[in-house]
């Protein structure tokens, strides 16, 4: 068992996590194990965590050690275990990922609703789908000005129901343009809004450590510096390579991100069912990998912050320490993440 694991900074709902997967969702026989739940560890290894709390801290078992915890007569044949080796394997565990992988891997989830977003995630990024449903509601209802938008069901709802004579002639010429019938467009709509709600998802779970590997960046230059620490070979060498692989890696995503949405941007001047389907396999794609490259970067950072939640917290001999035995622990799981992570707009 090991000692206190940090809960994510980034979630309220486990639903929301993209290092957490509570075990109950899955076809498990064993009653002790659909309590408990993978997570990824400092380390980016998927552990089974059976009880986590702020006094007795975390308590993880390898999931190689399961068929002795639970006595196990199949062992490594046991159901439970040859499910438990799969998921282990995956990257990340955010709904969208998971999505992707288990249907891959043939797994069935005890309840579809667990692989969505909660309700107040969804409310959350309401700001962040604003760029995606302005453009829509703009193109059916003209200046957007006065049509009020909370959740992205109140932009489904516009759809449903259109009140104003010229959003429903603007809806036909619409259905013409994608190829379908005028009452499929609030279906279409749907998987619209769903596609992009996931690039909203990862977006800002992104913003979210961004302040904290600033921190983290800011700190390696004080490492190299400091006197007693410049001359340790080996602090140095694993300093420049996180320093390295961590700025690179942001880079790329927030690069990938740029330019997704750049390319996306005008897709309303010139849309088609089959250009939407296009983007639509495109992202889809593009979640397992762009799932994995956050979750590592985002238990890396808030194993980080757990520990200096501020600057003046920590010396440089507490941080190198730190880094050395916790920080670079699975850096090379996330050796060559960025070149997975490409996004191509449709033409």
């Amino acid at each position: 068992m090991s000692g206190e694991e940090p809960e994510s900074i980034l979630i309220e709902n486990e639903r929301d996590s993209l290092h957490i997967l509570p075990l109950e969702i899955l076809p498990l026989q064993t009653p002790g194990l659909k309590r408990a739940r993978m997570i990824k560890n400092a380390g980016l290894d998927s552990v089974i965590e059976l009880f986590q709390d702020a006094s007795a801290g975390s308590g993880q078992l390898d999931v190689r050690d399961l068929p002795n915890e639970f006595d196990w007569d199949d062992g490594n044949n046991h159901p439970d275990m040859v499910i438990l080796r799969k998921v282990a394997n995956l990257p990340s565990y955010d709904v969208y990922s998971l999505r992707v992988a288990l249907r891959q891997l043939g797994i069935e989830v005890n309840d579809n609703e667990a692989l969505k977003l909660s309700p107040e995630m969804n409310a959350e990024l309401t700001t962040y789908m604003t760029d995606f449903t302005r453009p829509l509601i703009v193109q059916i209802y003209g200046k957007d000005d006065e049509v009020q938008i909370e959740t992205f069901e109140d932009v489904i709802a516009l759809f449903r129901d259109p009140d104003v004579k010229m959003a429903l002639e603007k809806l036909k010429v619409m259905a013409d343009k994608l190829g379908i019938k005028p009452e499929e467009v609030p279906t279409f709509i749907e998987d619209y809004g769903d596609i992009f709600l996931s690039l909203s998802y990862y977006r800002r779970c992104l913003d979210s450590i961004s302040p904290i590997i600033e921190d983290f960046l800011d700190s390696m230059p004080e490492l190299r510096k400091n006197y007693t620490l410049q001359h340790d070979t080996t602090l140095q060498s694993t300093v420049n390579m996180m320093d390295s692989r961590i700025s690179k890696l942001t880079q790329q995503v927030r690069r990938r991100f740029d330019e997704f949405e750049n390319g996306t941007r005008n897709m309303w001047d010139e849309i088609s069912a089959e250009k939407f389907r296009k983007l639509q396999r495109q992202i889809k794609d593009h979640h397992v990998s762009l799932g994995g490259v956050l979750c590592s970067l985002s238990v890396k950072m808030d194993a980080w912050h757990h520990l200096f939640p501020r600057r003046a917290i920590g010396g440089p001999q507490k941080r190198a320490e730190f880094i050395m035995l916790h920080m670079r622990q699975g850096m090379d799981k996330m050796r060559n993440m960025d070149d997975s992570v490409k996004f191509v707009a449709p033409n």
